[in-house]
């Protein structure tokens, strides 16, 4: 008997700006990694030990604000958003938002290969994540079938115009900022990869005329978990997602899922 696939918790980061378009940051995963790969993704992966850290309480802002569980979620989807674009959500002692510096840069390797706690970095940084510019987009679920499964959270947070985003070469090649539509317009043209889960967020983002617009649609949504279940069809198998979870009526073939 196969033993069931562990299912990880993640968290995916959509950092959305108006300049002067709206847009979504977006980074390309590197073709040698096993999940995606050569994908347009938004930034995120699996949470670490160190996101569980009760030390992060000196060093977020929104610490009791947030339910315990959701801690480690949050600070994993700003550290993916550090290590695969170079981007900190964070503020430093007078509440100014954090733009990056030379410290920073030079850290971003060892953190991404956990040679480095991104808590010492905070630390040094003299930061505090901001846990409550993240606004609670969607969350999807591994479907049973997938060789990996996760439980993803996907969060939505404004960057503020002086947050450049770099990719890091290792998992990430490339980072670009493109309006939601036209992403889905280069995925259909075959001109760009963007994986199910990815294209219906993507979908649901391009409803939004700008990155406040974006997420008051997110506050105003009743978050419903999403996992595709499967489906035969007179043409074949197919994953269908709840009705009611925002993304209307879908129906994808499985012969177009990729892992």
């Amino acid at each position: 008997m196969t033993e069931p696939v562990a299912i990880r918790p993640a968290a995916t980061i959509l950092l959305v700006r108006d300049d002067p378009t709206f847009e979504v940051l977006m980074v390309k995963r590197h073709h040698q990694i096993d999940f995606a790969s050569g994908a347009l993704v938004f930034p995120g992966g699996k949470t670490h030990a160190g996101d569980h850290d009760e030390a992060w309480a000196d060093y977020v802002t929104g610490w009791d604000a947030t339910p315990a569980e959701k801690r480690p979620l949050r600070i994993a989807a700003i550290r993916e958003a550090y290590e695969e674009a170079a981007i900190i959500i964070a503020n430093d002692a007078a509440g100014r938002p954090f733009t990056g510096d030379d410290r920073a840069g030079a850290a971003r390797e060892l953190v991404s290969k956990d040679e480095r706690p991104f808590l010492d970095l905070v630390r040094e940084l003299e930061v505090k994540l901001d846990l409550p510019a993240l606004t609670t987009f969607a969350r999807w679920i591994t479907p049973d079938m997938m060789p990996k499964r996760f439980d993803t959270w996907f969060y939505l947070v404004r960057a503020t115009g002086e947050q450049l985003a770099v990719c890091d070469g290792y998992e990430t090649v490339d980072a670009e900022w493109i309006a939601p539509g036209r992403a889905l317009e280069m995925e259909k043209a075959g001109e760009r990869t963007i994986i199910f889960p990815t294209r219906m967020n993507l979908q649901l983002l391009a409803e939004a005329s700008s990155a406040q617009d974006a997420i008051d649609r997110a506050n105003a949504r009743t978050l419903v978990p999403v996992l595709p279940k499967v489906e035969r069809r007179e043409t074949g198998g197919v994953l269908v997602i709840p009705p009611d979870a925002g993304y209307g009526p879908v129906v994808e073939p499985l012969s177009n899922i990729r892992a």
